[in-house]
């Protein structure tokens, strides 16, 4: 089945272009104009990708990206209008997947849409000879199950983003990597080396792991050069 995307924006002009431009590109699109029309969506059929306007009337994307979190959640890129820098920093420190600047480039749009979803992907099978599970703090990483969990077993909620760069930790321990090999590692070449969203993930991905992310020991910073993954 091809890949379905919820198109949550109160422009009707904009969900309409944005779900023909999607379908002529094998997407099957359900269109939502706020909240209440996604949340009714939602009850009928769980979508892959939710794209979500922040400024809507009523309630705001941010409160609907709030309700979305949980370890089914769906993929969510944030359309944020040229500028909502503060939006944008607060929706990736919230769990959403990426974001998308006003006026779309439907081009990048696309391209943003196959990226998340290429990170949702669950890991192919490893070999058992291969370690599959890692200790990040008071957590464990289990990559053949694509999940982090806590002492008691719980699983604890992740973005694909999330367990991506704790993945490329994993897999590099020991060893300083900078902003451009985490980019390269964690699939993600579309964002700006400068920009400060690995630094927000790193820093939700702390609050997670870390006994106290205040002081972090697990994921330290290297000043001046980037991040490693200690976990002695």
């Amino acid at each position: 089945m091809s890949d379905h995307v919820l198109i949550c924006d109160d422009e009707a002009d904009l969900r309409e272009m944005l779900a023909e431009y999607l379908g002529k590109r094998g997407f099957r699109t359900t269109l939502a104009a706020g909240a209440a029309d996604l949340r009714a969506a939602l009850q009928r059929e769980r979508p892959d990708v939710i794209l979500l306007d922040i400024a809507m009337p009523g309630e705001d994307g941010l409160s609907v990206l709030r309700s979305l979190q949980g370890p089914d959640a769906p993929l969510v890129i944030m359309l944020t209008a040229a500028g909502e820098v503060v939006d944008r920093i607060v929706g990736l420190e919230m769990g959403a997947d990426d974001y998308l600047a006003k006026p779309v480039d439907l081009r990048e749009l696309v391209s943003r849409i196959k990226a998340v979803l290429r990170r949702r992907t669950a890991p192919a099978p490893q070999p058992e000879t291969e370690r599959t599970r890692f200790r990040f703090g008071k957590t464990w990483l289990d990559l053949a199950g694509a999940r982090l969990i806590d002492e008691d077993g719980q699983e604890i909620p992740l973005t694909s983003m999330e367990f991506n760069l704790l993945k490329l930790f994993a897999k590099n321990r020991g060893r300083v990597l900078n902003r451009d090999q985490i980019l390269e590692g964690a699939h993600d070449r579309s964002w700006d080396p400068f920009d400060r969203s690995i630094d927000i993930r790193i820093s939700r991905i702390r609050k997670k792991i870390e006994a106290n992310p205040a002081k972090p020991e697990v994921i330290r910073t290297v000043r001046g050069v980037g991040y490693i993954y200690d976990p002695s």
